[in-house]
């Protein structure tokens, strides 16, 4: 076993060239680990999935070591609506890629909260709940579902850890829920990460009112807005607001170097994004 672990790197994945090109382009990246969507995430029409594909997929993920493996939810389902299609529809959503994920071999799925809208957030976080429930319960879950913390924009129900906590507590099956802590919305939604002292007072937070053990996994973006911002805007490792003092910390506190983490960085070239994972590698201590 390693006595110096060191967290497990990769990148949010396109599966526009297809399930097994993904895995090739995360290895060409040096990722040790991925995330991906099963389907367009700005559509709600999903395509069955390809059984040679699948397998393929599962193939390379075990050939380049690529674990753990991250699904995450699209953009369009809103667990939190009070629009009764919506989120009938939403929920639909949620147990169709439940499936998916768990067809692909994922560890993980990760999925946003959801919107309020013009109702409380006592309301929104109880119609989350109830969607997450639902979906347990027509749904053979093997994978672990991840709630990921938000940055606070409009009516975002997540931003505060109380809101997390108030929807896993509701949640009935505890052993498959837990945290995908997102770096750039948490700085956004007022947790100073650029310093040491603000990563610790975080984290001895989230411990205490989460609990450290429900903390699974990590998207590792820099911040574009300031500290407190409640803006949702993603930028290059050590670029933005929480910068390299800040990742450093990060990479190398002992609640997070055990994890893994991806990037979700506004890459649009390999060189982009080879800089990225190089920079964050650097920051890894041996």
């Amino acid at each position: 076993m390693d006595k110096n672990p060191t967290m497990r790197i990769g990148f949010h994945i396109s599966i526009s060239g297809g399930f097994a090109k993904a895995a090739e382009q995360a290895n060409a990246l040096q990722c040790e680990t991925l995330q991906i969507f099963t389907h367009n995430p700005r559509a709600w029409h999903l395509k069955e999935l390809n059984v040679k594909e699948i397998e393929e997929f599962k193939n390379s993920i075990t050939s380049f070591n690529l674990t753990p493996t991250a699904v995450h939810m699209p953009y369009l389902p809103n667990l939190a609506s009070f629009d009764k299609a919506l989120y009938l529809k939403s929920i639909d959503a949620l147990c169709k890629n439940i499936e998916r994920a768990q067809q692909l071999g994922a560890t993980y799925l990760v999925l946003h909260p959801g919107n309020h809208g013009q109702h409380s957030m006592a309301l929104g976080i109880d119609r989350i709940a109830k969607a997450i429930n639902k979906a347990l319960d027509t749904t053979d879950l093997k994978c672990t579902l991840l709630l990921e913390n938000t940055s606070g924009q409009g009516t975002e129900v997540g931003h505060e850890f109380t809101q997390l906590k108030s929807i896993l507590r509701a949640v009935n099956k505890q052993t498959h829920i837990g945290i995908c802590f997102d770096t750039a919305h948490a700085f956004a939604s007022g947790h100073d990460l650029s310093t040491k002292k603000g990563l610790d007072r975080t984290l001895e937070d989230f411990d205490r009112v989460i609990g450290i053990d429900k903390l699974r996994f990590l998207h590792l973006n820099d911040s574009k807005t300031p500290l407190g911002s409640r803006s949702d805007r993603h930028w290059h490792i050590g670029k933005g607001y929480i910068g390299i003092k800040g990742f450093r910390h990060i990479l190398n506190h002992p609640f997070l170097k055990n994890l893994s983490g991806v990037m979700e960085t506004p890459g649009t070239t390999d060189e982009e994004n080879l800089k990225n994972m190089e920079t964050l590698k650097k920051l890894c201590e041996s």
